[in-house]
């Protein structure tokens, strides 16, 4: 995806957050949840430390992350199963889609039915999961010494670093996501956003006509209550 597609994206879903917090906190606990499913202390629990870190970044009460850790170690840890789809949507676009619920039939017959009102339809288990990579990416905004920002970013390790116009786009490995996130911090980095995505290696660019339906499409699954991250080729 193109570098005005992620900022774009970022803009419209911290826009939706402000409006449905409660809806967004439910989908941030799930995820605590089933991360806390491999270890209460976030110190010895990656997958947990980052489910923290991104539910702090949008102003999650301290309390609503100590329930959802105590929910996924509890006897209800195993009432939250962790699903993945995919699927293709208008205009030959690839999608990938997390969720997590307590009814996986209910959940299935869901994404399935936006997929299919929406002009796409729901793919076998491998379909287009083998076009998505796996990356921690943070998005600088443009403000300070940007080109101090990425000799930090390399001297951390960063995989890679993508100049746009809104600023800087760094990825390393998911593992490595908190310390780049750390070392950013330390030159005044103004961070968007710090989290593990899932990229597609064959974006797929849209004409201004096309990109409506795939936007509605991309937005519909979002708003599902039991979906945690949507992923798509599309360059919105």
């Amino acid at each position: 995806m193109s570098g005005h597609s992620k900022w774009a994206q970022i803009k419209r879903s911290k826009g939706a957050a402000d409006v449905k917090k409660g809806a967004l906190f439910a989908k941030l606990s799930k995820q605590i949840t089933i991360a806390a499913r491999d270890g209460e202390d976030p110190s010895m629990n990656f997958k947990l430390r980052l489910a923290i870190l991104k539910a702090r970044d949008q102003s999650m009460p301290s309390d609503n992350i100590e329930r959802a850790i105590k929910k996924g170690t509890g006897a209800e840890a195993n009432a939250i199963t962790s699903l993945l789809y995919e699927g293709y949507g208008p205009s030959g676009t690839a999608f990938l889609i997390e969720a997590a619920s307590d009814n996986p039939n209910r959940t299935f017959q869901n994404v399935r039915n936006i997929f299919t009102k929406n002009g796409g339809n729901i793919g076998q288990q491998g379909s287009v999961g083998w076009m998505f990579q796996t990356k921690g990416q943070l998005l600088i905004e443009r403000a300070g010494d940007l080109d101090a920002i990425e000799l930090a970013a390399i001297d951390a390790g960063a995989s890679d670093v993508r100049e746009s116009n809104e600023g800087l786009e760094i990825y390393t490995k998911p593992e490595d996501l908190e310390k780049m996130k750390e070392a950013l911090e330390k030159v005044n980095a103004r961070i968007a956003q710090a989290e593990v995505i899932k990229e597609s290696s064959q974006g797929t660019d849209l004409t201004a006509e096309q990109i409506p339906a795939v936007q509605k499409l991309y937005d519909a699954l979002s708003d599902d209550e039991d979906v945690i991250a949507v992923h798509t080729s599309a360059n919105l």
